[in-house]
């Protein structure tokens, strides 16, 4: 007791799925900063805080792999495809075009490379 083998031997964890999870962390960082700094007072709170909650509940709720509702791969896809060009259009917002393409293809290719393996 106490190894992870011994709690769930039959969970694979691959480096794509170390990637999607810090991605998704950047991601809700992001909206959380764009929503800080893009805003003046007192809608920067307000956005801040809604913002990233938001993109956490989508994914909480389609997304993740205990999701709540159990939706089709393209509806899981269309969720993921909302919360990271959010991400990369707050980036591209805040006058940061670099990150915001940087995330965008990273973002999309990790994600491209997990729909070929749900779909397998």
């Amino acid at each position: 007791m106490g190894r992870v083998s011994d709690v769930r031997p039959d969970v694979k964890i691959s480096p794509n799925d170390v990637l999607r999870f810090l991605l998704e962390l950047f991601a809700v960082f992001s909206l959380a900063f764009w929503g800080f700094a893009a805003w003046p007072l007192p809608w920067n709170i307000v956005v801040g805080i809604l913002a990233p909650a938001l993109a956490i509940v989508l994914w909480a709720l389609f997304r993740s792999p205990k999701a709540v509702f159990s939706i089709d791969p393209f509806g899981r896809a269309v969720v993921e495809i909302v919360v990271m060009a959010s991400a990369a259009l707050a980036w591209w917002s805040l006058g940061q075009p670099i990150v915001a393409g940087v995330f965008a293809v990273v973002a999309t290719v990790s994600g491209i490379v997990n729909g070929r393996k749900e779909f397998a």
